[in-house]
């Protein structure tokens, strides 16, 4: 993106810059930076998150938030090594984008997304690896798949119900990433009751978790079993392709990614009918 600056300290309150700025995030401004588009330092999924990316950190992962010519953050990246994925993924030796949102409607279409794959994509190939991939689906997630097909992404593998596992090589040679699979077993492990799956990766699990948890206990009379992925390891294992959120019936998945209390309610009455 031309005239894109890149600086690795948090804008003060109320700066303005001439040009978008590529902030990088990491321990020593991550309590005065933006994260998803969460202001309220109180709120407990962004004090998870925070407490999240502090681990995460030591292990290579990198945060960027674009600011734009008004001062404020409209773009969020998170990327770390393949390996420390939080996804159902093997993507050993590639980059791999956790997220990215451009949460600020008037910012979008402006080629910030691009601006800020082009950072992931200089910084993989810095480190020598294979190339950057990263996960999307045909539903609502994140951002489109679009936009990496336009920065030169191709399909390497599939999962149901709709996952794409998207890739871009530096080495024509090297393997794909790929996905885990095996997720219809994996979820047969949760077969007593209703389990709830979830992890600090995303800021708005906190949320929705919990009112799915009142909603369990209020109109169906049961206390859900939860469970704390507490490493990529566990969430790689995790029965689902986004992996840090899911929704378990008997072994049945009911949700593969955050839903509302309505709409667990409206699931539920369909599994219980």
């Amino acid at each position: 993106m031309p005239g894109l600056e890149s600086v690795g300290v948090a804008m003060g309150k109320g700066s303005v810059t001439a040009t978008p700025v590529l902030i990088d995030i990491d321990s020593s401004n991550l309590d005065e930076s933006p994260c998803c588009g969460i202001k309220d330092p109180s709120h407990p999924g962004l004090v998870g998150k925070r407490c999240w990316l502090k681990t995460q950190f030591k292990l290579g992962l990198k945060a960027k938030s674009l600011v734009g010519p008004d001062g404020k953050p409209g773009c969020y990246i998170e990327y770390l090594p393949g390996e420390f994925a939080w996804r159902g993924v093997s993507a050993a030796g590639y980059m791999f984008i956790h997220c990215l949102w451009n949460h600020l409607k008037k910012h979008q279409h402006k080629g910030w997304a691009s601006a800020m794959i082009e950072a992931c994509l200089s910084d993989a190939e810095a480190a020598g690896m294979n190339g950057v991939a990263v996960m999307t689906r045909d539903g609502p997630f994140l951002a489109s798949r679009s936009v990496f097909l336009a920065n030169g992404f191709k399909l390497a593998d599939t999962a149901p119900p709709d996952y794409q596992l998207l890739v871009r090589k530096f080495k024509a040679g090297a393997a794909d990433p790929r996905f885990k699979g095996g997720y219809e077993r994996k979820a047969a492990r949760f077969n007593r009751g209703l389990t709830i799956i979830r992890s600090a990766q995303c800021p708005y699990i906190a949320k929705f978790a919990a009112e799915i948890v009142q909603a369990a206990e209020e109109e169906y009379h049961t206390k859900p079993k939860i469970v704390d992925l507490e490493s990529c390891r566990d969430a790689q294992d995790a029965p689902t392709p986004y992996a840090v959120f899911a929704v378990v019936y008997k072994g049945r998945i009911l949700a593969d990614h955050q839903i509302s209390r309505t709409r667990f309610c409206n699931i539920m009455d369909e599994v219980l009918r």
